[in-house]
């Protein structure tokens, strides 16, 4: 399973894909602010998106839009 975590504070982010690689083992990808998310969720393909939605820049309920309207579930 692929997971994207969406997290601008770092030790938040990093805490959160520690977790989810040590325990259910899965490949996760971190990203730190908005437009790195969008180029994440454009470029890749996840089976779950951990969004925070008040991040720098383009913040998490636009992120969300915009990959939904690009077909993106």
């Amino acid at each position: 399973m692929r997971v994207l975590v969406v997290e601008d504070e770092l030790r938040l982010a990093d805490n959160i894909a520690a977790a989810l690689r040590e325990g259910p083992g899965y490949a996760v990808d971190i990203a730190y602010d908005g437009a790195d998310a969008v180029h994440f969720g454009e470029s890749g393909s996840y089976d779950l998106i951990v969004l925070d939605l008040m991040l720098p820049g383009i913040d998490g309920l636009h992120v969300l839009r915009r990959l939904r309207s690009q077909g993106q579930n």
